[in-house]
This record gives C-alpha cells, structure tokens and sequence, in this order.
C-alpha cells in the first residue's frame, strides 16, 4: 500500500533520487504539455520533481501529491520549486480541491499502490479529479522481466565502475503479483540499499481498473515518442479519458 512506501523514500533515497534516475526526458514533457493545453496538470508522486518543474517551466500550471517530505523538500529546494502546490499524502486518495485537464504518475509509479484494491481507488479518485475532456497518464514496464527469473529471483549488475557497483536484485511472488527489490550500491562509501515493493498489473487489467472508473483507452504506445505498442514492448504510456 501506498503508506508503506514512506519508509523507502525518506532521507537517504531522497539524498540520491536524481543522481540515481536522472532528469526526465525532453520527449516526455512534450507529450505531457501538449496534453494539458492550456489547462491544470497534477502529478502523482511528484517526488523531487524531476518532471513537474520543467513542465511548469513551459507554462503548464503543475500541482504534486506525495507521501515523502525528504523527497518534497528536494523539489522545494529547486528553483521554481516554492512556487508549486504540492501535498504531502498518499496519492491514490487524490486529496485536492479541483478538477485537472491532465492527471500523471509516470517512472512505475503507479505500482507503488501495494494492491489491486488500492490502484483500482487511485483510478477511481483521478477520474473523480479529471475534467471532462481530461485525460489520466501512466507510464510503467510491462512485466517482461519474468523471463529472466530462475526459481522467482535474479541478481543483475546494474553499473560496474572503479568505485562503485551496483546492483540489482529481485524476488517475486507470482500469485499476488509482487515483487520484493532492492538496487545495492557497493562504494568507498559503503553499502547503500534502495528498496522497492510494487504489485504490478499487465495493461489488459489496467484498462479494466480504467473501465470501472468510467474511463476509456484512447493511446497507447511503447514510449514518449509514441512509438507503436505491440507485442515486444517493455513499457507503455497509456492514456485514459472519458
């Protein structure tokens, strides 16, 4: 559930956050901008704001929900920063006032929600949240990675250098869904750990979470340059609306 994701993004997941992923990918806020228009965006999870600030940054009226103060005070301590509304809390709920012309939650996020019950009231409470030609984004993996599992686990080298190896390791429960991971990293700094919990859903039951909520597929491609989504595919953007 979404409230035991506090513990794994506090200060020291924080601290590291955008050495580790990086800045969001100029394709990406293209696609995001050109859906909100003119209207407001509200991101879910908006951590240290890695796509809500250059998004603001082309005009796009941005607002954030996100469990973690250590990850916020990250955002806040980024120019353009204060200026957001941001609201500390569990993002299913979607616990604002207005109405969007787009809602997101993109880098997997939406796995985060630890079960099915809690993505179906995050589905339910965006489209509460959507005007009415607002649409609903998410951005995750499609769970290819099963096939490299040897007895529901792997152990993969992330990045070896002279000074730090990381790695990445992962156990998984096939009947609920889940998986239990943890990005390692092995440094002259010592050892630090990056765990994960996700309950993950394959885009069939994601549509059907749409369904119950009112909301329909419109797109869905492999990637933020929209390319085709098909059977290869390891990611998709989706896009949902009334």
């Amino acid at each position: 559930m979404q409230n035991d994701q506090a513990g794994f993004f506090g200060e020291r997941t924080a601290a590291a956050y955008d050495e580790l992923n990086g800045v969001a990918c100029p394709v990406m806020i293209d696609v995001l901008a050109e859906l909100a228009g003119s209207g407001r965006a509200l991101e879910l999870a908006i951590g240290t704001g890695r796509v809500a600030l250059p998004l603001a940054a082309r005009g796009i009226r941005v607002e954030g929900i996100d469990i973690s103060p250590a990850m916020v005070a990250r955002l806040r301590a980024k120019p353009g920063g204060d200026a957001l509304d941001v609201r500390i809390g569990d993002f299913a709920d979607v616990a604002v006032d207005r109405t969007f012309a787009l809602v997101y939650v993109v880098f997997n996020t939406l796995f985060n929600l630890g079960s099915q019950d809690d993505q179906v009231r995050c589905f339910e409470n965006v489209a509460a949240h959507l005007e009415d030609d607002g649409v609903f984004v998410v951005e995750t993996y499609v769970p290819s990675f099963l096939h490299r599992l040897r007895d529901g686990q792997y152990v993969d080298a992330e990045a070896v250098t002279a000074d730090e190896v990381r790695l990445d390791v992962l156990r998984h429960d096939p009947a609920g869904q889940r998986i239990d991971e943890n990005h390692i990293s092995l440094s002259v700094r010592g050892v630090q750990l990056f765990p994960v919990h996700q309950r993950y859903a394959w885009p069939s039951e994601l549509d059907l979470m749409a369904r119950i909520a009112g909301l329909r597929l419109r797109q869905r491609w492999a990637d933020w340059t929209r390319a085709p989504f098909i059977g290869e595919s390891e990611s998709h953007v989706s896009v949902w609306g009334r």
